[in-house]
């Protein structure tokens, strides 16, 4: 079985890690909007929610927080907003201290915008009453101007006379981002609003509204469990899990270099490869990866592997076998046996398609060798000995 080359896989990694995308390298001299130094929340004295989360988001930057249900992503927001005090550490918007055990400032001082997931629309009042809804501080000439351009930012106009029942759901979140953009806000918070939409319209929308929050240059943190919609958005990802920060990071890192296996397995399906440090390379089951960690010879390892790292080639007499192939549209996912029971998976073009039971040897182009401590019996080696269930051939 073949493997790239262990100095051009050095090579590329190091130019993946010394390389920042474009919107970072512009935030880099940015000033800081919001500031969370060891926070943590309880809704039991002796269960916290969430505890030592520690992140900044400059102006302009859009963040998404990322993790499973019950994670702590949205007592995060809640927390920010000012809806859920924090029981330690502290909260800063633009440098100004809102959060802390002895400090709460109400949240319709803290000049935060929040599209919620079900929109929160006032069913009696049109969408230009909708949007001027927090705007009555302001002359009704002002109004008018504000809701004017947000019609037309949002592609809403022609709409701005309608009832939320006349709209479809794309229109209604529209209205919702309207309303809270309608305040100029300094950070805006959204939670899961994609979540009440078909995939189709939420691809649209992400596309619409990234577009928007970049022309409005509005400071945002976006909370999902969906790892392509943090990706689209986002300049950086806050992985969470069991209410703490697994990893805060641009999309690109925490996909090709994550930090732990849970954020491996978490952003795109994995594979752990069992290996022992051998000299200078990291030996396995599959081939030699490079020691990017210098460790110790002897050292167990486990090497994390994506599906688009492995090709087939059909080999007669090959000890490795297909067990299913998952159709995906664009490509398909097949489910591979290694001589041991080791279960892997490679991605391959929608047009290749082999039957299961075919002998094969496997290419590994690995752009990115991530290394994890090996520890035996560990859900994560095990996972990857067990086919999968829920595949189809």
């Amino acid at each position: 079985m073949s493997l790239v080359n262990g100095s051009e896989t050095d090579e590329r990694q190091a130019e993946s890690e010394g390389e920042l995308p474009d919107a970072l390298k512009m935030a880099a001299g940015r000033s800081a909007i919001l500031e969370l130094r060891e926070v943590s929340c309880a809704y039991e004295p002796t269960r916290p929610a969430v505890e030592h989360i520690t992140f900044t988001v400059q102006q302009g930057e859009i963040l998404c927080l990322l993790g499973p249900s019950g994670c702590g992503k949205t007592t995060i927001l809640r927390a920010i907003a000012g809806f859920e005090r924090v029981t330690a550490g502290s909260i800063a918007l633009s440098g100004q201290l809102v959060s802390s055990r002895d400090t709460m400032i109400p949240t319709e001082q803290r000049h935060i915008g929040m599209v919620f997931q079900e929109y929160a629309l006032f069913p009696h009042l049109r969408v230009d009453k909708n949007i001027a809804f927090g705007l009555s501080h302001l002359s009704r000439a002002q109004q008018h101007a504000i809701v004017d351009d947000l019609l037309t930012l949002t592609g809403l106009r022609g709409l701005e006379h309608r009832y939320p029942h006349e709209l479809s759901g794309g229109q209604q979140q529209r209205v919702a981002l309207a309303r809270a953009l309608a305040l100029r806000p300094v950070l805006l918070l959204l939670d899961e609003p994609f979540s009440n939409l078909d995939p189709d319209m939420a691809s649209r929308m992400r596309q619409d509204l990234h577009a928007l929050l970049r022309q409005t240059k509005t400071t945002a943190i976006l909370v999902t469990h969906d790892h392509d919609e943090a990706f689209s958005m986002a300049d950086r990802v806050a992985v969470l899990n069991r209410g703490r920060l697994e990893q805060f990071d641009t999309p690109e890192a925490i996909y090709h270099l994550p930090t732990t296996p849970f954020v491996a397995d978490f952003v795109g399906q994995a594979d752990f490869i069992p290996g022992v440090v051998t000299n200078h390379l990291v030996t396995t089951e599959i081939g030699d990866f490079p020691n990017t960690q210098n460790l110790a010879t002897g050292s167990q390892v486990v090497v994390m592997i994506r599906p688009d790292d492995i090709h087939i080639v059909p080999t007669k007499g090959a000890d490795a076998r297909i067990l299913a192939r998952q159709f995906k549209g664009s490509e398909n996912v097949y489910t591979i046996q290694l001589p041991s029971g080791q279960v892997v998976h490679s991605s391959e073009s929608s047009l290749s398609v082999y039957q299961v039971g075919t002998a094969i040897a496997l290419r590994v182009v690995a752009t990115h060798t991530v290394l994890f401590p090996q520890q035996p019996g560990s859900p994560t080696t095990m996972a990857s000995h067990r086919p999968d269930a829920t595949t189809a051939q």
